[in-house]
């Protein structure tokens, strides 16, 4: 891995036709016709693609066998194979056994193929959801076994005859549940245990296509904790305002055919969603397509040439949309960009608020960034370098003072320890543990005020704006940091925050408690 933020990570896999990065989008392609040529999208960068077994398998099942999907397809690096799982859920069966559809994917040489399986879909019951996710692993079952039986009659040079893998090849282990969310865990586990390496999370188009962000977080968080280290591939996944989500939630690659399906609906991608192109009066763009026609240009072409350069549009757009995320996870800024992203609808705000709680973000949160963090409103109190300093506070921190407290409105002096005010209130209040208090972090002890991210913040003053309730963190780590110190005393120069505050602090019976107003001389 070359770096991390929140969940999100960036890495490689390695497959039989070559490697490539992470996060990364994967551009569904028909097997048989392509409208937009494997090489234009090798050429924007996509160096993995995704395209359908099933459909090669039912069209062209020799061909296919004689030379490989590589070259059906016209495209030299990796290929992930999709083996009918899609049409399963659109039409219920297809036809074909798990195990041919394996053997299949085999021959053909995919490099990252997936067993048939059985999609749960959405707003399924939960006992029918429990017997697709028992058909699924039934399925998956039969697939390991054909691919142990192709492994122990290769040639190649692995001793482990329980490899999940003959020629080299990554196979996914499709998870399904769905909002069943003790389905997911199970499904995930048993996939697991099985040895696959790779996994996938089935079932996910219909929350995005309705927009319920939140279950859709809720179901990646599952899997996640379910399988923390292993890469996880999210289906279907191709909306610029979808691509951060996943990716700050966990989810390494996903794939989607939106680009094409879009094109041919007349819908223009651009960073923060879709609009129809009869609506539109400008381009927002500068890619080839956009700089060439104007709108109404672009509208008067024939049907085919119109989708084809509104496809090669879309895929700009999806290839911008997973640069700037890499971006901002080398930045250490995938929090800000998310809640960017998220204030483009109110559904993904809301999937904020629901993934506010998700301690699983702390772990590949780096414990020092290159860059100050930026706070705007009460939401950014959750962001996981606040919570694991909070979390320092309470657990690891004792004060060499145990007389009085003294708490100093941040002001964003840095670093307040050399500070001309700093110097006044130790000359007044000598022999107590001095902290500032701030809306966000809650307590930052000036003895540590000039470690990360103490030290290394921008805040809004307009924060102090928002009523108390609002900073309930705030509220739970200064009664806790009070009853685990054992003060005295309590000297608190107020601001109108504190204010506002005070009723709702738990100050101990014993603690006596000083309080002046705060003198703002810096306006």
């Amino acid at each position: 891995m070359k770096c991390t933020d929140l969940a999100a990570r960036i890495g490689k896999l390695t497959t039989p036709h070559g490697s490539f990065e992470t996060p990364s989008f994967i551009p569904v392609i028909h097997p048989i016709k392509q409208q937009i040529s494997p090489n234009f999208l090798k050429s924007l960068g996509f160096n993995c693609i995704i395209t359908n077994a099933y459909i090669a398998f039912k069209q062209s099942e020799y061909k296919a066998r004689k030379h490989g999907i590589h070259n059906i397809v016209n495209f030299d690096g990796p290929i992930m194979t999709d083996s009918g799982g899609y049409q399963v859920l659109e039409y219920g069966s297809v036809g074909v056994s798990p195990s041919t559809m394996a053997q299949f994917e085999i021959d053909i040489g995919s490099d990252i193929p997936i067993p048939l399986d059985k999609p749960t879909g959405y707003g399924l019951p939960y006992s029918v959801a429990k017997s697709y996710v028992d058909e699924t692993i039934s399925n998956i079952k039969e697939t390991v076994e054909i691919i142990k039986n192709s492994n122990n009659n290769s040639n190649n040079n692995s001793t482990d005859s329980n490899s999940l893998s003959s020629k080299g090849e990554i196979w996914t282990g499709t998870i399904q549940g769905a909002e069943h969310f003790d389905l997911v865990t199970y499904s995930a586990s048993v996939l697991d245990k099985m040895g696959f390496q790779f996994f996938a999370i089935g079932s996910p188009v219909e929350l995005m296509e309705s927009y319920n962000f939140s279950i859709l977080a809720e179901l990646i968080k599952t899997a996640k904790l379910a399988i923390p280290n292993k890469p996880i591939h999210l289906f279907g996944a191709g909306h610029p305002l979808t691509i951060p989500l996943a990716v700050a939630l966990g989810c390494d690659t996903f794939d989607s055919a939106s680009y094409i399906l879009y094109a041919k609906d007349n819908r223009y991608m651009h960073s923060h969603g879709t609009l129809k192109l009869d609506a539109m009066s400008y381009f927002p763009c500068c890619c080839p397509v956009c700089s060439y026609y104007t709108v109404k240009e672009l509208l008067n072409e024939d049907p085919e040439t119109r989708i084809t350069n509104l496809a090669k549009h879309n895929l700009f757009v999806l290839k911008q949309e997973v640069s700037f995320v890499k971006q901002s996870i080398f930045d250490g800024r995938l929090w800000e960009y998310v809640l960017q992203k998220a204030r483009s609808h109110p559904k993904l705000m809301d999937a904020i608020y629901t993934i506010k709680n998700f301690d699983y973000l702390q772990n590949n949160t780096p414990i020092f960034k290159q860059k100050a963090i930026y706070l705007f409103e009460p939401i950014d109190q959750y962001r996981p370098e606040l919570k694991n300093f909070r979390n320092m506070l309470i657990n690891n921190y004792r004060s060499l003072y145990n007389d009085a407290i003294l708490l100093y409105p941040d002001q964003g002096i840095r670093p307040f320890y050399l500070s001309s005010v700093f110097k006044n209130i130790i000359d007044k209040y000598s022999l107590s543990l001095v902290c500032l208090y701030n809306p966000f972090f809650g307590l930052i002890p000036v003895e540590i005020s000039d470690i990360y991210p103490a030290s290394h913040n921008v805040f809004s003053k307009h924060s102090t704006d928002f009523e108390p309730e609002d900073y309930g963190e705030f509220i739970k780590l200064l009664n806790s940091f009070l009853k685990s110190n054992h003060f005295k005393t309590a000297y608190i120069i107020a601001d109108p925050f504190m204010k506002k505050l005070l009723p709702a602090l738990d100050f101990p019976e014993h603690m006596e408690l000083e309080i002046e107003d705060f003198i703002d001389t810096t306006t």
